[in-house]
């Protein structure tokens, strides 16, 4: 099959490369290079980087909208369309133009957690596993039929981080395994049941603020579900920290006020929540690097019965 590639991300080029290996690629579309860093240097993407090793045409319009893109797709007569991660709306012509039409490699098990961040949503909601969902796309958003599922368990350790990881290699395998169905013609697409459909909104840097008052389990999990973006984070005076590892422990350490500092140990500093405590293992500072505990408390002074989040 002639098959063309849309995706940006590392999650995207996973994919990518299993394809590159087992089928013929005619041509990739990932977004535009955009200004990144502190230098702020045009960056190109993960899947443009993979292409241009590969040999394999690139091409990055700014939307899909417009006829010119359009008919740039149509002339290379491909036979399907592969999306995992690529940040632009595929309009309905595009959807039509390979002959059987699109399919996207998506983080989640459909139809829970459509939408823009599914791994980050899935492990803030507290879910034991997730998994990637291959859809046949239509014009809605991860409505289109499901063609295969592959399970992914989600441990108490992991975060949006090493979670991705995990799915990215599952999503390679997954559309591998969902082309040998459609050469054989053995695909048997299942309609989503749209009353078990959640929503994965896109995350913001304001919605990792922690709010003490939640409980330990809740903290715990938006400190891995917000890492490595868009880091949770809190207050010490007016000073805000990142927390990038944290730990629950299931009993609290006394009657105290939310984000109250109870205990400070070589591995945590210990902060009452709602409910039970939340142990910090490392925190970053302004200006700093993120520092294990026994190292910040060296070069930030804090102390038993300072207040998290208090002004």
């Amino acid at each position: 099959m002639r098959i063309i590639f849309a995706g940006t991300p590392h999650f995207a080029a996973h994919a990518l490369a299993a394809l590159l290996d087992k089928h013929e690629v005619v041509a990739v579309l990932t977004q535009p290079d955009r200004p990144s860093g502190r230098g702020m240097q045009l960056t190109t993407s993960p899947v443009k980087q993979l292409a241009l090793q590969r040999g394999i045409p690139v091409m990055q319009p700014v939307t899909l909208k417009k006829e010119e893109a359009q008919k740039e797709i149509a002339v290379l007569n491909a036979d399907l369309m592969v999306v995992a991660a690529y940040g632009l709306i595929l309009p309905q012509v595009v959807l039509q133009l390979p002959k059987l039409g699109c399919l996207n490699i998506h983080a989640s098990l459909l139809p829970r957690w459509r939408g823009a961040a599914p791994i980050q949503r899935a492990i803030l909601a507290g879910d034991k596993e997730t998994g990637i969902t291959i859809m046949q796309m239509d014009v809605g958003l991860d409505t289109g039929d499901m063609l295969l599922k592959k399970v992914c368990e989600i441990t108490e350790l992991d975060t949006a981080e090493t979670l991705h990881d995990k799915l990215a290699g599952l999503g390679a395998q997954a559309i591998i395994e969902t082309l040998q169905h459609v050469e054989q013609q053995q695909l048997r697409p299942e309609k989503q049941n749209d009353q078990f459909a959640t929503y994965a909104a896109k995350l913001s840097k304001s919605e990792a603020l922690l709010d003490w008052a939640l409980e330990a389990v809740q903290l715990d999990r938006a400190v891995r579900g917000y890492y490595p973006f868009p880091i949770a984070h809190t207050t010490m005076g007016d000073t805000p920290i990142k927390v990038i590892r944290a730990r629950q422990r299931q009993q609290d350490l006394g009657a105290n006020v939310a984000g109250t500092i109870l205990a400070i140990d070589k591995e945590c500093i210990w902060v009452a929540c709602g409910k039970d405590a939340l142990g910090i293992e490392v925190m970053q500072k302004p200006g700093g690097k993120a520092l294990p505990i026994a190292q910040f408390v060296q070069s930030f002074p804090i102390k038993i019965g300072d207040r998290f989040g208090a002004y």
